[in-house]
């Protein structure tokens, strides 16, 4: 699977270590920024890599922060991008399989590593169950494309 990845000055550190994470486990992670732990406007990494969803140059992407709500807020402005604010496992597989999220937020702050690799796996594996969940996604679509 390709991921694009993006965050701020204070999601850096986790960024980095996911990107580790991802390519050892066989993703390709395309690094969409920020490049240092300097301060910064997270508005932009998170839209580069919400752009890179809806381009479909990469098939997920996934945005760090300290809280996780920024970077969530600014990658759902992008148009057909569904970004999900992880806070367990069980979010993280549900807004795969219920809301066909194609983004993932995390806040580096409330979370370790561990955490954030096992929600990161969960929404890896899991599928959009279609169904009425399907009907549900069309309508946020339409609204959207409005």
């Amino acid at each position: 699977m390709k991921f694009s990845i993006g965050c701020d000055h204070g999601g850096y550190e986790y960024k980095m270590e996911i990107i580790r994470y991802l390519e050892s486990i066989g993703h390709q992670v395309i690094d969409c920024g920020t490049f240092s732990k300097d301060s910064c406007h997270y508005p932009e990494f998170a839209i580069k890599a919400a752009e890179m969803v809806k381009d479909g140059k990469v098939d997920r992407g996934i945005v760090v922060c300290r809280s996780g709500e920024g970077v969530s807020i600014a990658a759902n402005k992008v148009k057909g991008v569904r970004c999900a604010l992880a806070y367990n496992e069980t979010v993280a597989r549900l807004c795969r399989e219920h809301n066909d999220a194609n983004m993932i937020a995390f806040g580096a702050d409330y979370f370790s590593l561990e955490e954030v690799k096992r929600m990161l796996d969960q929404f890896i594996k899991a599928e959009f169950a279609k169904g009425n969940h399907e009907t549900r996604v069309n309508i946020i679509k339409n609204y959207e494309n409005k």
